[in-house]
């Protein structure tokens, strides 16, 4: 996710995530997925799905809705689907149920689809983007959210990636980060994008790290 003169080129591997390429000096920060109230929405109809047409991510997002609310039926897990277009994605968030918002188990219980790091949330996540394509036949880049997990998580890495990037600069030299899994790799190359830095990504899941660089 970087340009800049003489720069290292990013490491790259066959199964790496198309989120986590890397930072362009500059770049526009990708927006968090967000979970606004929940949409009625319509599955498009019948034809070929584009996946950058409205009507698509729409379908995408009922889909994976679908697959979750049989999930949470089999865990015994209450919930609400919210379900939204968010930069060119469908967004799929799971929340606690309206009628639980004051019980204090309600966030605690979904935290089970979360699971350590986000792990369950990650595994999840590529199950409903599955469900889609096999219901679609094209690939799902849906984003998939259980109780404000993403949200928090992104909070903590932008912390975390300004604190690299203060170092770089102070140092002149590149700082390497915790292994992240992509969609945190992608918030910190966001970050170090709008930063006047640069940034790439090396190794192999699930050892995969940011690396950052000075400009």
């Amino acid at each position: 996710m970087s340009t800049h003169d003489e720069q290292p080129e990013p490491v790259t591997d066959p199964s790496q995530d198309p989120e986590d390429a890397g930072s362009p000096v500059g770049a526009q920060a990708e927006p968090a997925p967000s979970a606004p109230g929940r949409s009625t929405l319509e599955p498009s109809g019948p034809g070929p799905t584009t996946l950058d047409a409205p009507g698509s991510l729409e379908e995408e997002g009922e889909v994976a809705a679908d697959y979750l609310e049989e999930l949470l039926d089999i865990m015994d897990l209450d919930g609400d689907i919210d379900i939204d277009v968010e930069d060119g994605r469908a967004a799929v968030s799971v929340v606690a149920d309206g009628d639980d918002t004051e019980a204090p188990s309600a966030d605690s219980s979904l935290s089970r689809l979360v699971g350590p790091r986000g792990e369950v949330l990650e595994s999840l996540q590529e199950l409903a983007r599955l469900a889609v394509q096999t219901r679609t036949g094209e690939r799902s880049r849906l984003v998939l959210d259980v109780a404000g997990y993403r949200g928090e998580r992104r909070a903590q890495l932008q912390e975390s990636a300004g604190r690299a990037v203060e170092a770089v600069r102070s140092s002149g030299e590149s700082v390497r980060l915790d292994p992240m899994n992509p969609f945190e790799r992608k918030v910190v190359h966001d970050v170090v994008a709008e930063a006047g830095l640069v940034s790439d990504s090396e190794g192999v899941e699930p050892a995969r790290r940011v690396v950052v660089h000075p400009a």
